[in-house]
């Protein structure tokens, strides 16, 4: 295989296809690349996808770019582990990808009218959806939402896939009610196995509250972390003025200045 290509700071999708290539190849290539399966660079994909979301919701634009293209190689990576099996190639997967984005879109690619609400067109791509669900001859509602999706992800699918045949409440307050009964059974749980059944109902029905709040629960959570990490940070920093650290010092202290840091954000907001 010639370099040139390899080393063209401009050679795009080319370039990168070679360089899996070149990762790959059974003679020449590098030993942990050639050692790799689908399975254990399934946890990388999931990771990196998260990194691109977690730019986003930075604005971290500059970053954006490197994680978008950390992603993009991950499913470089599967399609050249597929060739190497004789499964598929990159093209199969792009042309895939392409074949389904023409047949999803008839109003942009076909006949039909493009004067369409985005709720008109929500309702045509999951009818689109289902036909191709059919195909496959997946024949339950929930068949086809992946099991490797998060929880939380696959929790909001469900439900959303449920609802669209009417198996959902008409509101939120039916909702709310039943967080309060599924906490309660939490809290009337006794042994471990208990516990966690009553524990995943929980955060099963939070996620429905999440759905008809129109919220995606993945971000609020990711938000919640970020706040407990910037809070937990200015505990730190206050102490280390004192010089003193979160280990030699007291929860009633530690809250005091979690209050703190609470007070001076929301003195921001204002």
């Amino acid at each position: 295989m010639s370099d040139d290509l390899i080393h063209d700071p401009k050679g795009g999708m080319p370039r990168l296809l070679a360089i899996m290539r070149a990762l790959r190849d059974p003679v020449t290539g590098c030993p942990w690349d050639l050692e790799q399966d689908f399975a254990t660079i399934a946890p990388y994909t999931i990771e990196e996808a998260y990194e691109v979301a977690d730019a986003i919701q930075r604005e971290a634009w500059d970053e954006l770019k490197g994680e978008l293209g950390d992603l993009l190689f991950q499913s470089v990576f599967h399609a050249q582990m597929a060739a190497d099996r004789g499964l598929f190639t990159f093209d199969d997967v792009a042309n895939t990808m392409s074949d389904k984005m023409v047949a999803r879109h008839p109003h942009v690619f076909g006949d039909e009218s493009n004067d369409k609400s985005p709720e008109q067109q929500t309702r045509d791509w999951e009818a689109i959806k289902a036909a191709e669900r059919a195909a496959k001859k997946q024949k339950g509602i929930l068949d086809g939402v992946a099991h490797g999706l998060p929880a939380l992800t696959r929790a909001i699918k469900l439900q959303n896939r449920a609802a669209r045949v009417g198996f959902d409440w008409p509101s939120t307050d039916e909702v709310l009610d039943k967080v309060v009964e599924e906490a309660a059974e939490l809290r009337e749980a006794r042994d471990a196995a208990h516990m966690e059944e009553e524990f995943g109902d929980l955060l099963f029905v939070m996620a429905n509250l999440a759905r008809h709040l129109k919220i995606d629960p993945e971000a609020a959570l990711r938000s919640a972390n970020a706040k407990f990490t910037r809070r937990f940070a200015a505990i730190e920093a206050a102490l280390a003025e004192q010089g003193r650290t979160p280990s030699n010092s007291t929860l009633e202290e530690m809250d005091a200045l979690w209050d703190a840091a609470k007070a001076r954000e929301k003195a921001g907001y204002t």
